[in-house]
C-alpha cells in the first residue's frame, strides 16, 4: 500500500474511533504493512501536525493511539463543553482508586487497613464506572476479593500504562520542589489522583497500617 494513503488510513480511523486503538486493530483494517511501520506513519503524522500548527495530535493511551486535542486549549474546550463533561471523583474515590493503582492486585480489608474507613460504597462506584475490576480472591483466609485497574482508568487519566503513573516519592520531590513545577511535571488527571493522601501512605511504615487523610464529603459506606 502507498505509504501516503496508509498514515491518510490511520488517521481517519483514529479520527472516526472515541476509544484508542491499538497497533493491532489497526492492522485489521490496513493490509500488507507492519507494527513497525503504524508507530512509524504516527510519528510522521505528529510531526506534520506540529509543523502546520495543529490544534491536536496523536498520543498513546490505554494501549493505543487515540486523537486529542493540545492542552494549551483546554480552557476553550472546557467552555463548549461546559455542562457535558463527565462526573468528576469524589475525594474518597480518588484515594481509593489512588492505593488500588500502586497497590493492585489488593483486597478491600487492604485498602480499608490503609484508609482507615470502610470502602464498600467507593468500591462499588469504581467498580460500576468501570475503573476497577475484580483480580481473583486472596490466598489468605476469607478469600477475599481482590481488585485492580482496567483500561477505563487508564483512558481516564490519560495514560498508556500502569508503568507511566509517578512514584508516590517522585510525586513528594516535584512537591518539595515547587508547586509550579508539580503542575508542570504530573498531567492534570493524576494530579487528581496522587494528592497527599498518598504521599502520606508512601511515608508510612509499610506493614499495610498507614492512615490515610479522610476529608471527603460523602460516606463511604454502602446505602
Amino acid at each position: 500500500m502507498e505509504h501516503k494513503f496508509a498514515k491518510q488510513i490511520i488517521e481517519a480511523l483514529l479520527f472516526a474511533s472515541d476509544i484508542p486503538l491499538s497497533e493491532t486493530r489497526l492492522l485489521q483494517f490496513i493490509e500488507g504493512i507492519e507494527a513497525r511501520q503504524i508507530r512509524q506513519y504516527i510519528n510522521e503524522i505528529n510531526e506534520e501536525y506540529g509543523h502546520s500548527l495543529r490544534s491536536f495530535m496523536i498520543i498513546r493511551v490505554a494501549g493505543g493511539y487515540q486523537i486529542v486535542t493540545r492542552p494549551e486549549f483546554s480552557p476553550w474546550i472546557k467552555q463548549l463543553l461546559k455542562g457535558k463533561a463527565k462526573t468528576r471523583l469524589t475525594q474518597a474515590s480518588l484515594e481509593t482508586l489512588a492505593i488500588i493503582a500502586f497497590k493492585q492486585p489488593i483486597s478491600r480489608p487492604q485498602i480499608e487497613a490503609i484508609r482507615g474507613i470502610q470502602c464498600d460504597g467507593v468500591i462499588k462506584n469504581l467498580l460500576e464506572r468501570g475503573l476497577i475490576t475484580i483480580a481473583g480472591r486472596a490466598d489468605s483466609v476469607g478469600r477475599a476479593l481482590l481488585y485492580k485497574t482496567t483500561d477505563e482508568f487508564l483512558r481516564y487519566f490519560g495514560i498508556n500504562e500502569i508503568s507511566d503513573l509517578p512514584k508516590p516519592r517522585e510525586i513528594e520531590d516535584l512537591i518539595g520542589q515547587s508547586e509550579d513545577l508539580q503542575f508542570q511535571a504530573v498531567p492534570a488527571g493524576q494530579r487528581d489522583l496522587f494528592g497527599g493522601a498518598l504521599l502520606e501512605q508512601d511515608k508510612g511504615d509499610n506493614n499495610g497500617n498507614s492512615e490515610i487523610s479522610n476529608n471527603e464529603d460523602e460516606s463511604d459506606n454502602s446505602p
